[in-house]
């Protein structure tokens, strides 16, 4: 009996082999699959609790609230009545600081006034002791 050592050329190299061995990896991945399987599910075991429904409320406007608004002129308005000045504000504002609890003032500024012109009304509010101002804005659509 005789055995065959070695190629029958007589070169004596094996050829090289190309080809990637996806074995191992396979294997990995399979084990990966069954311990996440196995572990998904007791992280996502949580204690049952009913969450409150409530819808967020964009404005809600007390009667105490001091409404201003601010037009692209600079004109002031206290609630729908124009105000001479400055002075005028302030001696309202220092009117309605002193009520307890203290109202807030919401102040709507037009989109084309100056900074300036909303600037004074927050500056006088701070002068008379105003603790919360506001700013009114229309909140985007939806889409």
């Amino acid at each position: 009996m005789a055995m065959a050592m070695g190629s029958p050329d007589g070169g004596g190299e094996d050829e090289v082999n190309s080809t990637i061995n996806t074995t191992p990896l396979v294997d990995v991945m399979l084990v990966l699959l069954i311990i996440f399987l196995i572990t998904v599910p007791v992280v996502t075991h949580t204690v049952k609790v009913e969450l409150p429904k409530e819808r967020n409320q964009i404005f809600k406007t007390h009667i105490e609230d001091v409404d201003l608004s601010v037009t692209k002129d600079g004109d002031v308005y206290w609630g729908q009545k124009k105000l001479a000045d400055n002075n005028d504000l302030l001696d309202r504002l220092k009117a309605v600081s002193v009520l307890t609890p203290q109202p807030e003032v919401h102040i709507r500024g037009d989109q084309n006034a100056r900074y300036e012109f909303v600037g004074r009304v927050i500056l006088t509010a701070q002068r008379a002791g105003i603790a919360k101002v506001g700013f009114v804005v229309t909140p985007p659509p939806k889409n």
